[in-house]
């Protein structure tokens, strides 16, 4: 499955009042465009939601399918920004990705989203 096949599946926010939650995972793999070798990475979400909520195992199998996916670690991380803000509308977003070191030198990438836009 690919990123434009997976689907993140939403369910209604449990309240009205504005709260923060925070996805977390060290599982996430890609593939560099140049080499195809795996890059390997921590991506943190962390989210204030609208009316909806992201559910998480629907989350964990939409960042599995970047596995085969062959994009720029700056690409991968504003897509799963993208993706997310059109699944569940937040008022704000930040998508934060710790790429390991290659070559000697780790990469992070911060994409961050707020209501209005």
């Amino acid at each position: 499955m690919s990123p434009g096949e997976a689907r993140l599946e939403t369910f209604p926010s449990p309240a009205k009042r504005p709260y923060t939650i925070r996805f977390e995972t060290a599982d996430f793999t890609s593939l560099c465009p140049v080499t195809g070798q795996m890059d390997f990475a921590q991506i943190v979400i962390e989210y204030v939601p609208g009316a909806l909520c992201v559910e998480s195992k629907s989350l964990k199998f939409y960042l599995a399918s970047f596995r085969n996916e062959r994009a720029f670690n700056e690409a991968v991380t504003n897509r799963i920004l993208d993706d997310f803000v059109a699944a569940c509308a937040p008022r704000s977003a930040v998508v934060t990705a710790e790429f390991s070191a290659r070559g000697g030198i780790a990469l992070t990438v911060r994409a961050e989203f707020r209501e209005g836009q």
